[in-house]
C-alpha cells in the first residue's frame, strides 16, 4: 500500500512540474477562438446598424410592405437611369414600376447579395463596386441620411 501511495505521489510531483502538461490543448482552443474571431471580423460589416437596416429592408421587400419600404427610402429614390441625371426617374411611382416590370424577385435577389462600400454608398452586388469589372446589371445602394441608413437606389444599367 505504501508503495502505491509513493508511486502516485511521484507521478503527481513529476506531472505538476512539467510545464508542457495540458498546455497544448489550451493553446489550440485559444487559437481556434482567435481564428474564428478574425474570420468573423473579415466577413462582417462593422456597422451593426447598417446590417440591422438591411435585415429590415430584406423583410419588407419579401413581404411587399410598401409603407415600410417607403419609410426606408430616400425622398429622391432612383429606380430608372436615364441618359443623364436630369432624366433619371426618381421618387413617386417606384412601386408601380416594380409591379409592372416584375422586378420584386430581382430586387430580393440583389438585396440578398453582400453590400460593400463604394464612395458614400454601400452597394450590392459587390461586382458593381469593382472598377475592373464593367457591371451593367441591377444594383442597389444604401447611404446615410442625417445619421440613419436609407435605401437610395435600385437601378439597371
Amino acid at each position: 500500500m505504501k508503495t502505491l501511495a509513493s508511486l502516485l505521489l511521484v507521478c503527481v510531483v513529476a506531472f505538476s512540474g512539467c510545464k508542457s502538461f495540458g498546455k497544448g490543448k489550451r493553446n489550440k482552443d485559444t487559437r481556434t477562438a482567435a481564428e474564428k474571431k478574425q474570420e468573423l471580423e473579415a466577413t462582417a460589416n462593422p456597422d451593426v446598424d447598417m446590417q440591422a437596416f438591411l435585415g429590415r429592408l430584406r423583410k419588407a421587400v419579401a413581404a411587399r410592405d410598401m409603407n415600410t419600404l417607403a419609410s426606408m427610402m430616400t425622398a429622391d429614390f432612383a429606380y430608372v437611369m436615364g441618359d443623364g441625371p436630369d432624366s433619371d426617374r426618381k421618387g413617386e411611382g417606384v412601386f408601380q414600376f416594380w409591379d409592372e416590370n416584375g422586378l420584386w424577385p430581382e430586387l430580393e435577389g440583389i438585396l440578398s447579395e453582400k453590400f460593400v462600400a463604394k464612395g458614400e454608398f454601400y452597394v450590392a452586388p459587390p461586382q458593381f463596386a469593382n472598377p475592373a469589372v464593367e457591371y451593367e446589371g441591377y444594383r442597389a445602394g444604401l447611404r446615410r441620411v442625417n445619421g440613419s441608413w436609407k435605401f437610395a437606389y435600385f437601378v439597371n444599367g
